[in-house]
């Protein structure tokens, strides 16, 4: 996986938007998303610690003030500004799938969106683990609350301890994660899906060929769970192919989390975020 040639530790395709998404309201911050990105973007820069990292910014209709955050932040050098007309969610994931796949700065590439918030010098445990242990094809910082708490998840699962930090496989994800360049242009067919009305769930249930292959629980859950059943079929319209005769796939959660999605009904559990948040900011 090391290439000797590349100048950084990790290629990261980082898209932001100056819309607040209704998940984030009650948050610190759900008011202003200014100030909300910022939060998360100055946690993002703590967490990689002395990780060098080349940086694709995708300003989706953003204000020349955002732009600036990432100047403070991170070195001119290590900054590529894209600036979009709104393009949207579908748009600018298009965009880090062609960016990530094509660049030739870092064998290691991180999907990364505008509303996740890390913990201090905690990066480098994803790209150790990936590093060690080649065949670990995903990983997602966030230990999504839903791996708790839907019946989607509840399926056997592998566990690893790794550096003191305990990991183990999930179904899914959102979309933010890491992977390697190499198992990027391998699957980027099915997550350009996405671009299609996808669902980000689905895709990753057809790389993880979790919860697709059990025909009593998508009967069940057509009685029970329909929303379990759309994703599943939207899985299998999409990524049969991948399903049937493509690599499975293993998706790896660090426990706890080191960084949560801020969506105030699903915080990764067990760390207080609130308070890590509080900690944070700046004084005025």
């Amino acid at each position: 996986m090391r290439n000797e040639a590349a100048k950084y530790d990790l290629a990261v395709a980082y898209r932001i938007y100056p819309g607040m998404a209704k998940a984030a309201l009650g948050l610190p911050f759900s008011g202003d998303k200014y100030r909300l990105a910022e939060a998360c973007l100055r946690s993002f820069r703590n967490s990689l610690g002395t990780l060098r990292a080349r940086i694709w910014v995708l300003l989706d209709g953003c204000p020349p003030a955002y732009a600036e955050l990432f100047h403070k932040y991170f070195a001119d050098e290590d900054l590529v500004l894209l600036r979009l007309p709104g393009i949207g969610n579908q748009g600018t994931f298009l965009q880090q799938i062609e960016i990530l796949s094509n660049q030739e700065d870092a064998q290691l590439v991180y999907f990364a969106e505008d509303d996740y918030f890390y913990l201090p010098g905690q990066f480098h445990l994803m790209t150790n683990f990936m590093k060690t242990f080649p065949e670990m094809q995903f990983i997602t910082p966030y230990d999504h609350l839903d791996c708790y708490t839907l019946d989607l998840h509840r399926k056997p699962k592998w566990l690893r301890v790794h550096a003191g930090h305990h990991w183990r496989t999930a179904a899914s994800t959102c979309l933010t994660f890491l992977t390697s360049k190499e198992t990027l242009q391998q699957t980027a067919g099915i997550f350009r899906t996405y671009a299609r009305k996808n669902f980000d769930c689905s895709i990753w249930l057809s790389l993880t060929k979790q919860s697709v292959l059990r025909p009593l629980d998508f009967c069940r859950w057509v009685l029970r769970e329909p929303l379990f059943a759309k994703i599943t079929l939207r899985a299998w319209w999409f990524g049969w192919a991948q399903i049937l005769f493509g690599k499975r796939h293993k998706l790896w959660v660090p426990v706890p989390g080191i960084a949560t999605h801020l969506n105030a009904e699903a915080l990764s559990p067990s760390i207080d975020w609130l308070a890590r948040m509080s900690e944070d900011e700046p004084p005025l």
